[in-house]
């Protein structure tokens, strides 16, 4: 009897014991924050809570209504990817030109670094620019619009005097180019084509993006115009 008494005794204590200890019989869980949902990155010390994606865009399958639409399409395509790296290139160098003006306190120290940088941008532009055809050239304007928020024209005008501009565009005019072309794919069949150009390139990598200086919604302008041509059959 008093060997099952001290056994039952031993057996209690264990128990007892065993219930001071939370890493025995009854296991404390513990909350770790960093186990429910959290990612880390490479090159990145905090942790998140999501994943933030890159939006894709879903294209419209191309249809056209005959083969001459189709082929001008494609034409414009080819057209359109020729001229954008001048376009981009453009707004590149004005977005400098304008950050290093605003450095400069002397009109006249502006007005000599400007002439610096018109001379530079013409050895550097005008030999390939001589090459263009008359649709490249004012795809290029509308594009220069698209890039910088200004026409041809006024950038002209506000880089040189309002008289070369008015030259430019006259002398654009016999080649029936205007440089006060703007760009408006919500309102112009051909600007929306030329947009869905550019967006087409660059998701397949074709073009390296540059955000535009306008204000409009690739998506939307494709909802419009495709509800546009359905009215029309």
């Amino acid at each position: 009897m008093k060997k099952l008494w001290f056994i039952w005794s031993l057996f209690v204590s264990v128990l007892y014991s065993q219930e001071q200890r939370p890493d025995t019989l009854r296991p404390v869980t513990e909350k770790d924050s960093l186990k429910s949902g959290f990612f880390f990155f490479e090159n990145d010390s905090i942790p998140r809570s999501s994943i933030e994606l890159e939006p894709v865009i879903i294209f419209q399958p191309l249809k056209f209504e005959s083969y001459n639409d189709k082929r001008r399409y494609y034409i414009l395509r080819r057209k359109t990817i020729k001229v954008y790296p001048y376009a981009k290139l453009a707004a590149e160098r004005l977005t400098e030109l304008n950050v290093r003006l605003d450095a400069i306190e002397s009109n006249a120290d502006r007005r000599r670094y400007t002439r610096i940088i018109q001379r530079y941008i013409e050895e550097e532009f005008s030999a390939e620019l001589k090459k263009l055809t008359r649709t490249e050239g004012q795809i290029l304007v509308k594009l220069i619009y698209r890039q910088t928020g200004s026409t041809a024209f006024d950038l002209v005008k506000n880089l040189r005097s309002g008289w070369r501009a008015f030259w430019y565009n006259t002398t654009a005019s016999m080649f029936d180019i205007s440089l006060k072309e703007t760009y408006e794919p919500d309102a112009v069949h051909e600007d929306y084509l030329i947009e869905d150009i550019l967006q087409r390139a660059f998701a397949g990598d074709q073009l390296e993006a540059q955000p535009s200086a306008l204000n409009f919604d690739y998506s939307a302008l494709t909802n419009k115009w495709t509800v546009n041509e359905l009215r029309q059959n």
